[in-house]
């Protein structure tokens, strides 16, 4: 069992950077690919970014164009998202994941979500 809890979302404008952060609970998260997704209201659940257990392979969605990083602490249970200049079609709820698979994972289908946060730009 994982529980992810992440943070970091706010209010920003275009051109600006926010740094999300997901911590989890469960002695399994070492064993587990972590990944973003985002969402905006009656929108699917895009994909966003994923990385292996080790942090040795990192994944993207095209639309980061280079500006997205994503990283973990194996020890701190903690995987993190950096985003720099940020664009108004940002703007969505990021869910943190977890899965056994990087492949379930990158297709949507991981064993756990989090809450979510939200993460706003203005044009």
């Amino acid at each position: 069992q994982v529980q992810l809890v992440e943070s970091g979302g706010g209010l920003v404008q275009a051109g600006e950077s926010l740094r999300l952060s997901c911590v989890a609970s469960g002695r399994t998260f070492g064993n587990d690919a972590m990944g973003w997704f985002r969402q905006t209201p009656g929108k699917q659940r895009d994909f966003v970014a994923a990385i292996t257990p080790s942090g040795g392979g990192r994944y993207y969605a095209n639309s980061t164009k280079g500006r997205f990083t994503i990283s973990r602490e194996n020890v701190r249970k903690t995987v993190s998202l950096q985003m720099n200049d940020l664009k108004p079609d940002d703007t969505a709820v990021y869910y943190c994941a977890a899965g056994g698979s990087i492949g379930r994972l990158s297709d949507g289908l991981p064993d756990y979500w989090g809450q979510g946060t939200q993460v706003t730009v203005s044009a």
